[in-house]
């Protein structure tokens, strides 16, 4: 068994007290790779942003679980050297089991150094969630790594993570259950959804400059859930904005995405000044990466070296990383 002490990890407990008292969130950005690994980290130091690294089930396997463990390790030594290098503070870093769905896979994150795990027993009945998030919550505390629950079902496709209806969160609900399984943080649906097709263009309104703007989130479900457990960290997932140049960039360079609409940026700015002291996002990262190698496959059609293609694609996820610290989360300068 690996601590997260032993890597140099935190878990989100500090993390989430300091945001929600400064009014901000701390991003959670997933990886599957080295490059989008490496621009987490130079964007976060850049910033002053602490951040949670996420990884899902499907990541996990993908890079190889004990692969993953010394990528996380190396991404903390990388983190402590640029700090020093560049003259700024070191930044807290967690490592994060994004949708674990069994006892087992919470289990074994945790004994590989996870400093964090989500249990997402959304999909159960609510006695059966709270019997397996109270189950994660004994094994993981006891360890000292913090726990994220669900209540509601986002809609959506990401990785593992499949479900064609939204079930919003029912604010009766939430104090029974972070009472009854004792977790450290909520995962809500308030509308939110995972995957880069979150909103068809039949469900939006244009605006006066012709952009589709989705429905509100239902930020009167999250006044609620306020209400009934005031201070209590509240996380949204599915919190992709779908950048238009990403996709528009993908397609010009031989993509054939759909049109979709994202989760507009003032709507995640709005959500932070509340007890929404985490957000997730995902898709965004994996449109600006496929869209900068589209479009280096296209301005030079006979490269066939890697680094000549996944470099412009880490530049690219730098600068959507930075906007994403200093324009909408606000967690720039909170390191």
């Amino acid at each position: 068994m690996t601590s997260y002490k032993e890597l140099g990890f935190v878990n989100t407990r500090e993390m989430f007290k300091k945001a929600i008292k400064g009014k901000y969130a701390v991003p959670a950005y997933n990886f599957n790779n080295m490059e989008q690994l490496q621009a987490i980290i130079i964007a976060c130091v850049e910033t002053q942003s602490p951040v949670i690294l996420q990884v899902s089930s499907g990541a996990r396997k993908y890079a190889n679980q004990i692969l993953l463990k010394f990528m996380g390790q190396g991404a903390v030594e990388m983190m402590k050297d640029l700090a020093k290098t560049k003259g700024l503070k070191e930044i807290q870093i967690a490592l994060h089991l994004d949708h674990g769905d069994s006892f087992e896979l919470c289990k074994s994150c945790v004994d590989s150094g996870f400093s964090s795990v989500m249990i997402d027993g959304s999909h159960h009945s609510f006695e059966k969630n709270i019997e397996l998030t109270k189950q994660v919550v004994e094994y993981a505390h006891s360890r000292d790594v913090t726990v994220e629950g669900e209540l509601g079902v986002l809609a959506g496709i990401e990785d593992e993570v499949i479900a064609e209806n939204s079930t919003y969160t029912h604010p009766e609900q939430v104090v029974e259950f972070v009472k009854k399984t004792g977790v450290d943080s909520l995962a809500i649906s308030i509308g939110t959804s995972h995957g880069a097709y979150k909103f068809k263009p039949e469900q939006c309104k244009k605006n006066e400059q012709g952009v589709y703007v989705p429905p509100e989130l239902r930020f009167d479900i999250l006044d609620e859930i306020e209400k009934k457990i005031p201070g209590f960290p509240i996380v949204l997932h599915g919190a992709s904005s779908v950048p238009h140049e990403a996709v528009k960039m993908i397609n010009q360079s031989g993509g054939a995405l759909k049109d979709s609409v994202g989760i507009p940026e003032e709507q995640l700015r709005k959500a932070t000044k509340s007890a929404v002291c985490k957000v997730n996002i995902d898709s965004d990262g994996r449109l600006w990466m496929t869209a900068a190698i589209r479009k280096a496959f296209k301005d030079n059609p006979s490269e066939f070296d890697p680094r000549k293609y996944l470099g412009p694609a880490r530049e690219a996820l730098l600068e959507m990383y930075k906007h994403k610290n200093e324009h909408v989360l606000g967690s720039a300068g909170k390191a």
